[in-house]
């Protein structure tokens, strides 16, 4: 799982039928203190994400794939939560 930050949203006028209907998001790296990492990536929106969220991110094919009941999807990373708040407690 990825820690992220929704920064846009990608728009692409061809692609995959996979993507109809789909929203595909840009995405800046967090680190464990959910601050900028400088790194980005594009993931596919499975839960209504929005821009300024903080989001946890699956980048792997097989598992995305199985969220999207699609085992030919050509997707890897895919938005699965809305994070409310990362505790790291005092440990």
């Amino acid at each position: 799982m990825i820690l992220g930050r929704i920064t846009g949203n990608v728009v692409s006028t061809i692609h995959h039928p996979v993507v109809d209907g789909r929203k595909l998001l840009l995405a800046e790296r967090l680190d464990q203190q959910c601050k900028p990492t400088g790194a980005y990536l594009i993931a596919m929106d499975a839960i209504g994400a929005g821009r300024g969220e903080t989001v946890l991110i699956l980048d792997e094919g097989s598992g995305a794939r199985q969220i999207l009941e699609d085992a030919s999807a050509p997707v890897r990373s895919i938005v699965v939560g809305i994070v409310d708040e990362v505790d790291l407690g005092s440990g």
